[in-house]
């Protein structure tokens, strides 16, 4: 024999009702949303907690030009050995900015093969060259 009035045990067979279609509809809500897309690689995301000052060269001396967040994730173009932070001498620059943006490596997950910039540089340099060959300067 139950302990609930009639009224009571209708009361709480509706809100378990209204609870389960509650999270049935989470549930739906949560399988339909789209993942994030990833940049193309090679790509990097911020480690540091903190989040990640971007600079407009590869040195903490350097202005700070644009802030990354915790887990934010951006493409790379290549890599150079600059100011050593916690022992890590690495600094990628950002891809698809009109104007380089640098980022220190020791607070970077790189995903994908970063080329050291001297090989990214030398190759454009070429490709041009070849493109327009009469070109002067």
């Amino acid at each position: 024999m139950s302990l609930l009035t009639v009224p009571a045990r209708r009361g709480l067979r509706r809100t378990v009702g209204a609870l389960t279609g509650v999270l049935a509809m989470g549930g739906v809500l949560f399988a339909a949303a789209p993942a994030q897309a990833q940049p193309a690689l090679p790509y990097g995301t911020v480690t540091s907690p903190a989040g990640l000052n971007v600079r407009q060269f590869p040195s903490t001396d350097s202005s700070v030009v644009g802030f990354l967040a915790y887990h934010a994730q951006t493409g790379l173009t290549c890599k150079v050995r600059a100011q050593d932070i916690d022992g890590n001498t690495l600094w990628y620059l950002m891809r698809g900015s009109s104007h380089e943006r640098w980022l220190s490596a020791r607070y970077v997950a790189n995903t994908g093969t970063v080329p050291y910039c001297n090989t990214v540089l030398t190759s454009a340099a070429s490709l041009v060259a070849q493109q327009h060959p009469h070109a002067k300067g």
